[in-house]
């Protein structure tokens, strides 16, 4: 992880407010995290279109103001529940500043699975290593330094339930936005032969894909055959090209 004073800030600089989507798997104290940072500010709602909840919450930091959505609690976003839609759309399409994604001290692998498939999405990415007192009541000890190294991101330490380890979240969190932070998010590198085929999938897909949009994790999609990701872009007009046109591209991929 390299530091910098000169990298472009994405965020809304204007107003100064900034959206930190905060995205983890069920039961890693997500919630307890989400109110931590956002005290009495926060408000709740449904997701357009869906019954499940949707949590907004604010707050500030070095005359900075952010606001928290707080995603669903899901186990991946392979887009095969409601959940993990709704999730994986707001992380790709709605185009957060930033991705906080908590994980449980406790249990890491399980955890990671997520986060590496966040990685593939953006790098705009902070990890939140909570429950780090449950952790050191069962003798398990965290590097966090090293996972920072592992991952390329940038990581913290938490026992949100006691407050420990916030302030200096909200500082990491704060460095990000200001452009004082680079990520080189670790990537999964599969056979040569799926690797192949990603490739070429990347090479026809990106001239219809928005260029803000990773296409290598479009392409890692399409394998899948999950085709709901192409739906929303065609459907929402993100893309520049009807579905059919995109949908045959893909077709001479995977024939």
């Amino acid at each position: 992880m390299i530091k910098t004073n000169s990298l472009p800030v994405h965020g809304q600089e204007t107003t100064k407010n900034f959206v930190i989507a905060l995205a983890g798997n069920p039961n890693v104290g997500k919630s307890t995290v989400f109110n931590r940072l956002t005290g009495l500010n926060q408000h709740t709602g449904n997701w357009p279109g869906k019954t499940v909840i949707k949590a907004e919450g604010a707050f500030s930091h070095r005359n900075r103001r952010y606001t928290l959505v707080d995603l669903p609690g899901t186990y991946s976003l392979h887009a095969s529940s409601t959940d993990e839609q709704v999730a994986r759309d707001f992380i790709c399409f709605s185009r957060p500043d930033l991705t906080l994604i908590v994980c449980d001290a406790t249990c890491l692998e399980r955890n990671l699975n997520l986060v590496l498939q966040i990685l593939e999405i953006t790098d705009r990415v902070v990890l939140c290593v909570n429950l780090l007192d449950e952790a050191e009541r069962k003798g398990i000890y965290v590097d966090t330094a090293m996972l920072s190294q592992q991952l390329g991101i940038p990581v913290v330490g938490t026992a949100a339930r006691s407050g420990r380890g916030l302030t200096r979240l909200k500082d990491v969190l704060d460095d990000m936005v200001a452009g004082k932070i680079v990520t080189t998010p670790r990537q999964v590198v599969y056979d040569p032969e799926l690797e192949t085929s990603i490739n070429e999938l990347e090479e026809r897909l990106t001239p219809y894909l928005p260029d803000w949009i990773n296409s290598r994790w479009v392409a890692l999609r399409i394998l899948e055959r999950d085709y709901s990701i192409l739906d929303h872009i065609t459907c929402t007009r993100l893309g520049s090209y009807p579905r059919q046109v995109v949908k045959e591209e893909v077709a001479l991929c995977l024939t």
